[in-house]
């Protein structure tokens, strides 16, 4: 069995779909309250700041997927999301099950640098400090030898359905609302966006690739990595008509933090608007050279069609 830990967001909702797709029907959901994704799917629903929830929910798992997400609320953050982790870890430990922890990348440097497996931990924030916290938990645990696991990082989102990101926020939500766009910091720098469907499926691949285990992989995206302003250009085609922008500028930002307590929350990610942000996927590509990843264009003509 296969088991999904945060299986209700978007990451798991499409590596459910993948897994049942070309890897097992036996597959078991996690969350606060799980819901089958496939008609062959067991749900199990548990608060995972439990240990004993933790260790019944990956019992019986030959692979458990965390790909739990918290409201992005610091506080909850600081209270939860490692315990969390340390729960499941042990739980995996106790039960013999590999991990595969699906994480971002907001324990990088924000300042212009390519981001490879090897880039340093430099967070900015403390939402990067907890971050940079819980890989470095698993990283521990691959280095004792007391737990096989294995980290998929992913840059920011953009995609279909349930997607969360800034990028949606600003970009596509704009679109369907007839609103005018937005676009943080800087539509001139170079930035890499992941199309939610392929990271789920890249993770299931790696999740069922017995010898990717015992490292840090780098999830693929679109190798053109466009700035702001060539995405809307491309979405403007796309969508047949003219998609209007505004660059909002950081001291904007800066006066809505005092306001509106998600623009507070954004503040300490602003940095990477600011600069290139390039995450460089070419060890995923020389090990999976026949993964097929989704274009700009065909994410967001596929992004359009939901309309």
């Amino acid at each position: 069995m296969q088991t999904i830990l945060g299986a209700n967001g978007q990451i798991g909702e499409e590596l459910a779909r993948e897994l049942k797709r070309n890897f097992t029907s036996n597959i078991r959901l996690v969350s606060r309250k799980a819901q089958k994704i496939n008609d062959t799917d067991t749900v199990f629903s548990a608060d995972l700041t439990n240990k004993e929830k933790a260790i019944e929910a990956v019992k019986g798992s030959e692979i458990a997927y965390f790909t739990l997400g918290l409201p992005m609320d610091t506080d909850l953050w600081e209270k939860q999301f490692v315990l969390i982790l340390g729960n499941v870890i042990e739980a995996c430990k106790i039960n013999k099950t590999k991990l595969v922890f699906f994480d971002n990348t907001y324990m990088y440097p924000q300042d212009g640098r390519v981001l490879t497996e090897e880039t340093a931990f430099e967070p900015v924030g403390r939402k990067g400090k907890i971050r940079k916290e819980m890989a470095e938990m698993v990283l521990s645990e691959i280095k004792s030898g007391q737990l096989e696991a294995v980290i998929c990082r992913a840059p920011e989102f953009y995609g279909p359905a349930k997607t969360q990101s800034i990028t949606n926020t600003l970009i596509f939500n704009a679109i369907k609302e007839n609103k005018k766009l937005k676009v943080p910091l800087s539509d001139t720098k170079k930035r890499s966006l992941i199309w939610t469907p392929d990271a789920s499926r890249a993770t299931a691949l790696i999740g069922n690739t017995p010898d990717a285990f015992g490292q840090t992989w780098h999830l693929p995206v679109d190798e053109s990595h466009l700035n702001y302003k060539e995405f809307i250009v491309l979405a403007s085609k796309i969508y047949g008509r003219e998609l209007k922008y505004k660059v909002i500028p950081k001291f904007v930002f800066a006066i809505g933090a005092l306001f509106n307590k998600r623009l507070k929350e954004l503040q300490e990610l602003l940095p990477r608007y600011e600069h290139a942000n390039i995450f460089d996927d070419s060890k995923f590509r020389k090990r999976f050279p026949d993964f097929t990843v989704t274009s700009y264009k065909e994410g967001i003509k596929q992004i359009k069609n939901e309309l």
